[in-house]
């Protein structure tokens, strides 16, 4: 707020008119110079503290990644592009399996055909060949079957912090019409009510901190019909493309309008084509930009076509500085200061894109209930931040500007 009023003081005395600085009384004028010296240090401090903590960020995602690989070596490594992903294994679309024979040559092997519910989609899974690491096999591969869509079981993880202080308070309820809503992440404790929860992960469904809160959330904000595909469980290697496009695959044919995730991660051929089947039959996939600030590489599934990408914003309105990026960005939300639902039932702080995600979500799905233009409704809503119009921070606007959890 100084460096601002500094420089409108400033910029203010440059600006006016001589012959009004004449018929002023005779009074000592500050001198501009020093003015805007000192506030424009004040801004360039403010800069490279801003690039410093985007760096930090980015060192921090990937000594996350580096002790993730570390301590579960059993399960997880690193695939061609150095992304954390299920050991062993591949992904290979548009190809039949009499076409594989080059790969059996090779000393892959087939593990299974996974016929995915709901999106028309066959995805082959192909053991790699013992003396190989994945990055290897994945190049190697992709050689083998220039025709193919090859890819890596990629992980993705929750983009938000749902470990807060637990305070134990009366549950709310609300109810409100609004479309069929399905949540990728993990499952939800008992204490919060879903219409189905399914599992698509070793040990799944399974109850987690962080899916509790999106699913409390998400009614807190009036979705209904709420069901969830726990793509974690208790998998080391959970949180793989795989298992999210199955468990969006099973929310699509069961019914759901809007499909949000809270998740983050690579690139991934199979997840892309897993949405954009959703997106064809109709569906809403909302997602976040993540938290490992604005030097990390693209967050996906927030940054394919046609996904509705998240941010959050504090109590303040202020953009969450670990807040990442996508290719490009829609609404923003409250992601802290706000407050949900742990595993036990307990309300926690949270903090994190994760927590703006269900928000426009339930939004989404309340338009849509009521028979609207969902863009509409939520440009209409949208209170506009940052400079005029969308941008790159707030995007289209805040969106459920009031809404604090339960």
């Amino acid at each position: 707020m100084r460096i601002f009023t500094l420089l409108s003081v400033a910029l203010g005395l440059i600006a006016a008119p001589l012959a009004a600085q004449v018929a002023l009384p005779r009074v000592q004028l500050p001198q501009v110079g020093p003015v805007l010296g000192e506030a424009l240090d004040d801004l360039d401090e403010t800069r490279a503290a801003l690039r410093r903590t985007a760096d930090r960020l980015a060192r921090e995602r990937l000594r996350a990644i580096d002790r993730l690989v570390r301590r579960n070596p059993d399960a997880i490594e690193l695939d061609a592009e150095g992304a954390p992903a299920r050991r062993g294994e591949l992904l290979v679309m548009d190809v039949s399996t009499e076409a594989l024979g080059p790969a059996f040559g090779a000393g892959f092997t087939l593990l299974s055909r996974e016929e995915i519910e709901g999106l028309d989609m066959s995805v082959a899974r192909l053991g790699v060949p013992a003396g190989l690491d994945l990055g290897e096999a994945q190049l190697l591969l992709a050689q083998l079957l220039p025709m193919a869509k090859v890819s890596a079981d990629n992980l993705h993880f929750q983009s938000g912090n749902a470990n807060g202080a637990a305070l134990a308070i009366s549950a709310q309820s609300s109810a409100s019409t609004a479309a069929p809503v399905g949540m990728i992440d993990g499952a939800p404790g008992s204490s919060v009510k879903v219409t189905e929860a399914r599992g698509f992960a070793k040990g799944a469904p399974f109850p987690s901190n962080h899916g509790s809160a999106v699913a409390s959330l998400l009614a807190s904000a009036g979705a209904s019909n709420i069901k969830v595909a726990d793509v974690y469980g208790t998998d080391k290697a959970g949180g793989n493309a795989l298992a999210i496009a199955k468990g969006l695959g099973w929310l699509v044919s069961s019914g759901s309008k809007v499909v949000t995730i809270s998740l983050v991660g690579p690139n991934n051929a199979v997840l892309e084509r897993a949405i954009g089947a959703a997106r064809r039959k109709g569906v809403v996939v909302v997602a976040a930009v993540g938290n490992d600030g604005p030097a990390a590489p693209p967050a996906y599934p927030a940054s394919y076509d046609g996904v509705v990408a998240v941010t959050a914003v504090d109590g303040k309105r202020r953009a969450l500085i670990e807040a990442g990026r996508a290719l490009h960005l829609d609404y923003s939300a409250p992601g802290a200061d706000i407050h949900g639902r742990n595993a036990k039932g307990k309300r926690i702080a949270l903090r994190g894109t994760s927590f703006a995600t269900p928000l426009v979500a339930a939004r989404i799905a309340r338009a849509m209930g009521h028979g609207r233009s969902w863009r509409s409704a939520l440009d209409e809503e949208a209170i506009d931040l940052g400079r005029k119009g969308p941008d790159d921070t707030y995007g289209r606007g805040l969106v459920c500007g009031t809404c604090k959890g339960r």
